[in-house]
């Protein structure tokens, strides 16, 4: 993700700013970009390092969990449960996760090494076309999800006539097309070029300067990424789940056997919901405050500072999002935990078994070996 938030050569500026292929930067806001680039390195060099070191910790503790934990999930949903439609939604969680914290180590690389991208134009299109696949797919499946939920308790009749795995893979084919052709400008804009401070660091970065146009024109397709990436990723998708669970409390109130049923679900449903709300909004808030700041015709400093701060610390908590929810399965999810513990155990098992085979037969051929041996030395004897 911090090949996705980055936009200039400064630590996190964030989606405010934008650059040109072959240094000729402008700045959104006030001011020109050498006033922005000397504000940072005089204010901002201390702070830049220190969430330079704490971003890297973050990236590397992500790629671990999520990447085992995902993992597991995908394991277990796609080979040991029994398939139904829950397991199809929260398998298809697990791999847009999975996709994400795999590609992890290429943003690690990146911040450590001060912001050098050293992995080509392709590589550097791909890793940020995949972070916002699977912010779009997460939360198009969260709502899903949340839509099948409040189906099922208002439609009951029906849901039971028209449930099913197989439609359920069909709806999450459609949620993967739909976050797939969100994600796609992010490909298209996605750009490396040399460093504004020094030619030999590249960076990966988003360049709206399709053919040379106008300022004003560069300035609106960024300002439109944001603001469609704002609604159409969070409002819009939230508006829908928080509807659904509005509905689902209502009705479960008035039904107490029902809500016996499905307490145990919905928490879990709940409880990844308001992961995902908790660790992206702020992401949101911060990146639409600095792009308003940089719009306004009087440059807010104390703004600059919170986003400067605040982008990198959200961006963190954006990553830790996709190694979260097989956390919350393992701890809120009976089933979930059992079958996690039942696979582990027969693999365990069956290393063990092999190992004792082994161990027992080369016992018996040493065994055999020494009888051969004694029944020789008998006969010489």
């Amino acid at each position: 993700m911090a090949s996705l938030l980055l936009t200039t050569t400064a630590l996190y500026p964030g989606e405010g700013m934008e650059v040109s292929p072959g240094n000729n930067h402008t700045a959104l806001g006030n001011g020109t970009e050498d006033e922005y680039y000397d504000y940072y390195e005089d204010e901002h060099a201390e702070l830049r390092k220190s969430l330079n070191i704490m971003s890297v910790i973050v990236y590397c503790l992500a790629f671990v969990l999520g990447v085992l934990g995902n993992g597991v999930v995908i394991w277990v949903t796609g080979f040991k449960m029994k398939k139904t439609v829950n397991t199809v939604w929260f398998l298809n969680l697990a791999v847009a996760d999975f996709l994400f914290t795999a590609f992890l180590p290429l943003s690690v690389a990146y911040t450590a090494m001060g912001f050098h991208w050293p992995f080509g134009k392709f590589m550097c299109k791909l890793n940020s076309t995949l972070s916002f696949l699977n912010m779009f797919a997460s939360v198009y499946i969260l709502v899903v999800i949340s839509i099948d939920r409040c189906v099922s308790v208002v439609h009951p009749v029906w849901v039971q006539n028209h449930h099913s795995p197989r439609k359920a893979s069909g709806v999450s084919l459609v949620v993967w097309l739909i976050a797939l052709a969100m994600s796609a400008p992010y490909f298209a804009f996605r750009d490396t070029a040399p460093a504004y401070h020094d030619e030999n660091v590249i960076n990966c970065f988003n360049n709206f300067d399709l053919s040379q146009d106008d300022e004003v024109l560069r300035a609106f397709r960024h300002r439109a990424m944001i603001v469609t990436r704002f609604l159409l990723g969070f409002v819009v998708p939230f508006a829908i789940i928080v509807s659904c669970y509005v509905v689902l409390v209502h009705r479960l109130k008035r039904n107490r056997s029902l809500s016996s049923r499905s307490g145990r679900p919905f928490k879990i449903i709940a409880a990844v919901i308001t992961a995902f709300f908790l660790c992206w909004a702020p992401y949101h808030i911060l990146v639409l405050i600095e792009m308003v700041n940089h719009m306004s015709v009087e440059y807010n400093p104390t703004l600059d500072h919170v986003t400067t701060i605040g982008i990198p610390i959200a961006t963190s908590l954006a990553f830790l999002n996709s190694c979260l929810n097989p956390l919350l399965y393992v701890f809120m999810g009976q089933d979930f935990k059992d079958k996690v513990r039942k696979s582990l155990l027969v693999v365990l098992e069956t290393a063990f078994t092999e190992e004792v085979s082994r161990s027992n037969s080369h016992s018996i051929s040493v065994i055999n070996g020494r009888s051969k041996e004694k029944s020789v030395s008998d006969v010489e004897v």
